[in-house]
């Protein structure tokens, strides 16, 4: 019995599937099982990991029409839970690798700390080997974490989750960012967390993958995750969280309106605008925001505004100099 079950989504990533599994397949813990799920891909790689399973019997592979990242996880879970008796479940994205260290130290930090997920460091690399030393194992609390390390609390990777999470959670179908609809909430549904504080997952920026595409009015289920996320913090009284969710979403809205304002997506626009201006009005207070602190903010909110209030504070400092 394989106490920990590995999921990889696969699709279109020929060049890169051999260096994630083969970083799979050299952990110095063992006792996994690793479950390839092909979702449609139109490439090499269903033949690719029809290969690995008939060398590896720790491998299973799944093969299905393509529904998407949340789909391809959700198969994976699905048939862990319908034929293992997995006590752990993990993931790894399809163009990533990890460190050969990485279940052997995750597990540990799990037992160690007496929790229910564990979760370690990422590197983003361009190809490059991970070097990682000895690192301490340590006791954190969700918030403090999501505030510390925002990015990393709310992907899916580099995680050790006990499965029991999963046995009626599942990913959003047809959204993209669909980790951050879910990972903060498991992490906020634990006491504290194990934190490995060493790179041991290697996070590889595909150009090909979904974040390296062209931008596309989708990329705004990242606002939707962001804003679900600060209602969750507002209801359950998670102060910092929610004052740092709060900037995720000031600032995720702005990037989206400068993208879509260079590709000339004019419908979306206007709206991004008006949800960054109305974000402003609720978030002023609670951020402390105003225009001489964020004026990049303001800018792509109010641009008219900002340039008359650029323009009056020019005047009054040319009005206060004549007068010395």
């Amino acid at each position: 019995m394989a106490l920990i079950s590995v999921i990889v989504p696969v699709y279109n990533v020929e060049k890169y599937i051999h260096r994630c599994i083969d970083s799979i397949l050299s952990q110095t813990f063992t006792d996994f099982e690793l479950i390839l799920v092909d979702d449609g891909s139109p490439d090499q790689c269903p033949q690719i990991c029809d290969r690995y399973a008939e060398q590896d019997s720790r491998i299973h592979v799944i093969h299905q029409k393509n529904g998407g990242l949340s789909a391809a996880r959700n198969a994976g879970i699905d048939w862990a839970f319908a034929n293992s008796k997995s006590q752990w479940l993990t993931f790894v994205d399809s163009d990533d690798w990890v460190h050969p260290e990485l279940l052997e130290r995750l597990y540990d930090a799990a037992l160690e700390k007496r929790v229910n997920i564990s979760v370690c460091k990422y590197q983003r690399t361009n190809g490059d080997n991970l070097q990682v030393e000895s690192a301490p194992v340590q006791l954190w609390t969700p918030e403090d974490f999501y505030v510390q390390y925002n990015v990393n609390a709310t992907v899916a990777w580099g995680k050790l989750y006990k499965k029991e999470f999963f046995s009626i959670l599942r990913y959003p179908v047809e959204k993209i960012h669909e980790d951050e609809f879910i990972t903060y909430w498991i992490l906020f549904s634990n006491r504290s967390m194990a934190v490995v504080d060493a790179p041991l997952y290697a996070y590889f920026r595909n150009p090909d993958g979904i974040m390296g595409s062209k931008w596309t009015p989708k990329r705004l289920d990242g606002l939707q995750a962001k804003r679900e996320q600060l209602a969750f913090f507002k209801n359950n009284n998670y102060k910092k969280a929610e004052i740092r969710a709060a900037k995720a979403l000031l600032w995720g809205t702005k990037e989206q309106l400068e993208a879509a304002n260079f590709l000339h997506y004019t419908l979306y626009i206007k709206k991004l605008k008006k949800n960054l201006r109305k974000s402003i009005y609720e978030y002023k207070s609670l951020l402390n925001l105003g225009p001489e602190s964020t004026p990049d903010l303001y800018e792509a909110a109010y641009p008219y505004r900002m340039k008359m209030f650029w323009l009056g504070k020019a005047f009054l400092r040319k009005r206060h100099l004549k007068r010395k």
